[in-house]
């Protein structure tokens, strides 16, 4: 599959700009670990963008329905499994196995917090955006707090790579698609 068919079948079950911009928020981390692991990085940015494919549809019911819709769609069952291992211990009780499904599991929730984060900037961007300004706002219970940090706690830990880390090398992928997703902010 290759890219624009992965946006065509995303765009298939959804049409929520929010979200269309958390999938690509998701790939663009996951594109950027693949690389950092010398990884397939269209196969691990695919994966991004279709994780949160039945999200819109049935989002009390998030990856009960994503089996049958991708199987339907003829997606491979190893695209298939890392969807579901992304919800792991909360939707779903597929464990992510792979390097690249733990980092799926890591990054989905983070890309949310690092956006948060870069909201509430004065310069509403990720381009200026360092790691301890995310740390700042990590022991506020209040401040997105619809972000479970535990999972985040532990797909860096499935990874053996310190949070701090972490969290770095994703604002660096949101950078690169910082426009695209809406957190270039004020900065030129």
């Amino acid at each position: 599959m290759k890219r624009d068919e992965a946006i065509e079948l995303w765009r298939k079950y959804n049409d929520e700009d929010s979200l269309y911009r958390h999938a690509l928020s998701v790939e663009a981390a996951m594109r950027h670990f693949a690389r950092k692991y010398s990884e397939d990085e269209d196969f691990w940015g695919i994966v991004g963008i279709l994780h949160d494919l039945d999200y819109q549809r049935y989002p009390e019911e998030h990856l009960k329905h994503a089996r049958s819709i991708l199987e339907q769609e003829g997606i491979e069952e190893s695209v298939i499994h890392a969807v579901l291992s992304h919800g792991w211990g909360l939707c779903s009780d597929v464990e992510p196995s792979s390097k690249m499904e733990k980092v799926l599991f890591a990054v989905d929730e983070l890309t949310g917090f690092i956006a948060a984060c870069a909201y509430v900037r004065p310069s509403r961007s990720v381009l200026d955006m360092e790691t301890r300004s995310v740390k700042k706002k990590w022991g506020s219970a209040n401040f997105a707090a619809g972000v479970n940090r535990g999972v985040i706690e532990k797909g860096a830990a499935m990874l053996e790579m310190p949070l701090e880390e972490l969290i770095g090398e994703t604002i660096l992928a949101l950078r690169a698609v910082a426009e695209d997703v809406g957190l270039k902010g004020n900065l030129q």
